[in-house]
């Protein structure tokens, strides 16, 4: 996968809009005002940044290499995927629709 293969993954999701609130050279990609996808444009090897499960996220990390703990993120929440070609299409893509359904779903009401 590429940066344009995930630029319009991204864009296909219902109610996801593409903002460029840290400059030119980084793509983000919310859905009700909250960010599920960072793409930076000016990295030496294309990656992007995705919201995940912190427990999911850490087995993601002990599985792949090209996963690494969210770059300027909270390591907790967030995974830096690299895109080397190690990781199926597949698998990238069900990871953003992961980041994509944390976001997009409502609160619980206390």
């Amino acid at each position: 996968m590429d940066i344009e293969v995930i630029r319009d993954y991204c864009l296909s999701k219902p109610d996801a809009v593409e903002t460029l609130p840290f400059g030119p050279d980084t793509l983000v990609f919310k859905v009700n005002d909250k960010i599920f996808l960072l793409l930076p444009l000016d990295s030496d090897q294309p990656q992007f940044n995705v919201k995940c499960d912190p427990d999911l996220a850490l087995e993601l990390r002990e599985t792949y290499h090209a996963v690494q703990p969210g770059f300027h993120m909270n390591k907790k929440h967030w995974n830096t995927v690299i895109l080397d070609g190690s990781i199926p299409a597949k698998l990238i893509k069900e990871w953003i629709d992961h980041s994509y359904e944390l976001v997009a779903k409502p609160k619980k009401k206390k």
